[in-house]
């Protein structure tokens, strides 16, 4: 698989406030080095300590949109992965304030795939919402009931996926 390739030793956080999440992301990226945290200062401390390739932030229960905040500052990409959270307000949030992705914990078992997206495309400088787009937008279609989400902020979203995300 291409994405095992592209992630394989790449140093990877997790955060979850769920071990269970956790347990199954550690599986899931098995290839990569990966620190946990199942807190926001756990979190915290090893973004803040260490260097990452990029971080899988929960948003709910570990201050996801805090922790996607401090990551930016240290130009540590950040794929936002959500249950309790996945709407259309956090979906807009996430992209507004420097996530490089926003993933579904029901598409879980594609882990790999999108931290490859988004590694893959900081490499070639691209924007990952791009590859997001293809490959979630459907999801988001019936997710959230239809293509309003899209076309509520077509500008918004018109402009997210033309522009240039890595600076």
């Amino acid at each position: 698989m291409k994405a095992k390739k592209i992630i394989e030793g790449k140093r990877v956080l997790i955060v979850d406030d769920e071990q269970d999440v956790l347990d199954s992301l550690v599986e899931l990226l098995s290839m990569c080095k990966i620190d946990t945290a199942l807190s926001f200062e756990q979190a915290k401390e090893l973004l803040e300590q260490n260097e990452y390739d990029i971080a899988v932030l929960d948003i709910m229960g570990v201050k996801g949109f805090d922790l996607l905040e401090i990551a930016k500052k240290r130009g540590i990409p950040a794929l936002m992965l959500t249950a309790h959270g996945l709407s259309e307000e956090n979906l807009k949030k996430s992209a507004e304030e420097g996530a490089a992705y926003y993933a579904p914990k029901d598409k879980m078992a594609d882990i790999a795939t999108f931290v490859a997206d988004v590694l893959e495309a900081k490499e070639k400088q691209k924007n990952p919402w791009v590859r997001w787009f293809e490959r979630l937008a459907d999801f988001y279609d019936r997710k959230f009931t239809g293509t309003d989400w899209r076309e509520k902020e077509k500008e918004f979203w018109n402009k997210r996926l033309k522009g240039m995300y890595w600076e």
